[in-house]
């Protein structure tokens, strides 16, 4: 799998959120390029995971329209009466 590439607007302000908490959080100041790895590893470790379970959701909703789907057809069928 090809790593997660992100914009560079949606990449720097993830970055500076990671340098925010860590300040916040953990009274540590972090510098742009070790917020930036963490958000590497971050997006190596966990992008998987989170894909996979995206489109695990995907599946499931795919799944259930497509029983709508077949439920509304089932209405349509012309019945004997």
């Amino acid at each position: 799998m090809k790593p997660i590439k992100l914009p560079k607007e949606q990449r720097e302000i993830i970055t500076e959120n990671i340098r925010a908490y860590f300040e916040a959080e953990r009274g540590e100041t972090i510098g742009y390029l070790a917020a930036e790895n963490l958000l590497d590893f971050f997006l190596q470790e966990l992008g998987p995971a989170v894909y996979n379970g995206a489109l695990g959701d995907c599946r499931t909703l795919i799944n259930q329209r497509m029983q709508s789907l077949e439920d509304d057809i089932y209405l349509l069928e012309w019945k004997k009466r």
